[in-house]
């Protein structure tokens, strides 16, 4: 009787705070880890600082993909300063304590910037198959007032849809664990140690992945099968190749973004014994993709590589 009433209020006690504790079982040497990261973080905030003063001061940029690119910048260091902060300040202060609010806070934030660069995506693979398969009609189609209201749609559509991920995770009640073994709070990670049931969290984590990224996916997808089949119709090898070498850096990206989306996906649907895997995957996943992104159109795309060059060569001249 006495250990029923000991259970029974030990099951009302709420947590007041989660213990982020990083990697699984390394958490002795886990701060080598924080050299990379900041230096990675880094060059992802000065990258795309970088692309967005080159678009900004250079009026030949000032065209609708090159829009999508500047936006998604903003996207990648929002959601990378997300969660970089905190991350380094656990590696190197052992801050580990975050607040609920803070974390659920944290959550929806996460959910919302990852759902803006998968937006982008498809905004920018819509660019793209309007200016190879309906050239003619792609000034009147892609207009700065399409790229407005495509951002708008995006931010209202991930800032509101996603507002359930938090108030569900905030309902469940948090009676004993309070250890995550990650460096951010994901839903799933944090649902995980509710003492009641957690299923509706799940079920709307699965839709609301599966109806705006699943989506998404399905739409790049088409835009480059309808952008091939065209590409594939012209008669000149070098109009194929100069077609296709406009999409190469939009598709590394977007390669990129969705595999290792698609990777964590299934390592938690799967549930492998390996959890530092998934949290390495999480981490690498918000700091990665907004280093790379610059990088890659920078090398693969010509125009913004010519003006890049310029601004280097006069800031060298100057020197």
């Amino acid at each position: 009787m006495f250990q029923n009433l000991k259970a029974s209020n030990i099951s009302k006690i709420q947590v007041s705070e989660f213990i982020l504790m990083g990697f699984p079982g390394i958490h002795s040497w886990q701060h080598w880890f924080s050299l990379p990261l900041s230096l990675v973080y880094l060059l992802a905030l000065s990258a795309n600082i970088l692309i967005l003063i080159i678009i900004y001061q250079e009026p030949t940029l000032h065209q609708p993909m090159f829009q999508f690119l500047g936006i998604l910048a903003v996207v990648d260091m929002g959601f990378a300063t997300t969660i970089m902060p905190k991350i380094l300040a656990n590696l190197w202060f052992n801050a580990k304590a975050i607040s609920l609010p803070e974390c659920f806070l944290q959550m929806y934030v996460i959910h919302c910037f990852v759902g803006m660069e998968s937006g982008i995506f498809l905004c920018m693979a819509i660019d793209r198959y309007v200016a190879i398969c309906q050239p003619l009609r792609y000034p009147s189609i892609i207009t700065e007032s399409f790229v407005v209201k495509a951002t708008v749609f995006m931010v209202l559509r991930n800032t509101i849809c996603t507002i359930p991920v938090p108030i569900l995770a905030a309902q469940r009640h948090y009676c004993s664990q309070n250890q995550i073994e990650h460096f951010l709070c994901s839903n799933l990670g944090v649902t995980s140690l509710s003492c009641d049931d957690r299923t509706i969290n799940s079920i709307y984590q699965l839709i609301l992945a599966w109806t705006f990224m699943g989506s998404d996916l399905g739409f790049i997808i088409l835009s480059y099968c309808l952008i091939l089949h065209s590409v594939l119709k012209l008669n000149s090898a070098e109009a194929v190749s100069k077609a296709l070498s406009t999409c190469t850096s939009h598709l590394i990206l977007i390669l990129f973004f969705y595999t290792i989306v698609i990777v964590m996906s299934i390592a938690h649907s799967a549930a492998i014994s390996v959890p530092i895997i998934q949290v390495l995957l999480n981490v690498l996943h918000s700091v990665i993709p907004p280093a790379l992104n610059p990088m890659v159109y920078a090398i693969k795309n010509k125009e913004l590589r010519q003006v890049l060059y310029k601004v280097l060569k006069v800031h060298i001249k100057n020197n």
